[in-house]
């Protein structure tokens, strides 16, 4: 699985997921200019909540990468015409433009922004789960979804390849100027009721309460603390532990959730929603192991993290009995499947 390292450091694994921009709109709206396909630096550093100087600089380190994923910067003519199309009336020699793509290659580079780290969140999960679905014979549901992938496609291309054609014929011809503008408004047309039937066909295959959930570490990661333990409980619940209580409060003695397993046997958690970058150290574990072992007396200790644990932190956790579920784990337990240690 691409980690968010991994996607910081390494331009081919970023221009290897440039292709899904939808996970964009899963975050925040994108607002668009009236070309409907390109968005502008200040409306780039307002949709990630950062100053014009963090794109600006992005772009200086990054140009030749942004600009294969669509980045480009008007002038002159060029700059005149999109300004007559769009009504802009700024007296800008320049105008930098960027399509979706661009914006979500800046989701990938730019590391102070907590929308950016949300899109990856998204953007990560998305792969994973397209990584690690199974191949088989195609179901109603796989047609299904082939018809969204269709969708996409073909809104990809009216919008990147036939309203910019439209666009600069509009703006060169005068003789058929307004049958021009109406075919655009019709192509374009045509690009919002794909998308609309697209988000119907993701609404349709939203995950049914037996199927694993789509996203579910974006999920998690959208919770707070509180929220996350209350997750973890209703997991011990659904894997049948009983007496399955969350402690919260200042009293919990190091100790998150307090459970019995079916066959009796005492069960202590502690529970970090943490971000994905940051992992468990073993100072952390270390303290958890003196609050479940000796002040709880534990006969199974469960460290549940929504990130990474240190090598040195899996060790200790080996060699004292506790059981490490980390990112992955929990992952993989919140989509249905059980966690060994309860059974």
């Amino acid at each position: 699985m691409i980690n968010e390292t991994a996607l910081l450091e390494s331009p081919t694994l970023r221009g290897s997921v440039l292709a899904r921009t939808e996970v964009l709109d899963r975050v925040k709206a994108l607002s668009l200019l009236p070309d409907g396909t390109h968005v502008t630096t200040a409306m780039v550093a307002s949709y990630f909540d950062v100053g014009l100087e963090a794109i600006k600089s992005l772009i200086k380190d990054h140009r030749t990468e942004l600009e294969a994923s669509g980045y480009r910067l008007l002038t002159g003519e060029e700059l005149r015409s999109f300004k007559n199309l769009c009504g802009i009336q700024s007296r800008t020699r320049s105008l930098a433009l960027f399509p979706r793509r661009a914006v979500l290659n800046i989701a990938m580079l730019l590391r102070d922004s907590d929308v950016a780290r949300q899109v990856r969140v998204y953007l990560l999960d998305t792969e994973y789960l397209a990584r690690t679905q199974p191949v088989d014979n195609p179901t109603p549901l796989d047609a299904a979804a082939l018809d969204a992938r269709i969708d996409q496609r073909i809104t990809h291309v009216l919008g990147t390849t036939v309203v910019p054609l439209f666009n600069a014929l509009i703006a060169t011809s005068s003789e058929h100027r307004r049958e021009l503008i109406a075919l655009r408004t019709g192509v374009q047309r045509i690009e919002k009721r794909l998308r609309q039937h697209h988000a119907r066909l993701q609404r349709l295959e939203a995950p049914r309460q037996d199927r694993p959930l789509a996203g579910v570490m974006a999920a998690m990661d959208a919770m707070n603390g509180r929220e996350f333990e209350e997750h973890v409980a209703q997991l011990l619940r659904r894997d049948g532990c009983t007496d399955v209580v969350v402690q919260g409060g200042g009293r919990d003695r190091g100790i998150d959730i307090t459970a019995f397993t079916a066959d009796g046997r005492r069960i202590v958690v502690q529970c970090k929603r943490f971000a994905p970058h940051i992992s468990i150290t073993s100072p952390e574990v270390q303290k958890f192991l003196g609050a479940a072992k000796v002040l709880h007396h534990s006969d199974i200790a469960l460290f549940v993290a929504t990130c990474p644990f240190t090598r040195d932190a899996l060790n200790i956790a080996a060699e004292s009995g506790i059981t490490a579920v980390h990112r992955g784990l929990v992952e993989e337990w919140s989509a249905g499947a059980a966690l060994g240690v309860l059974q």
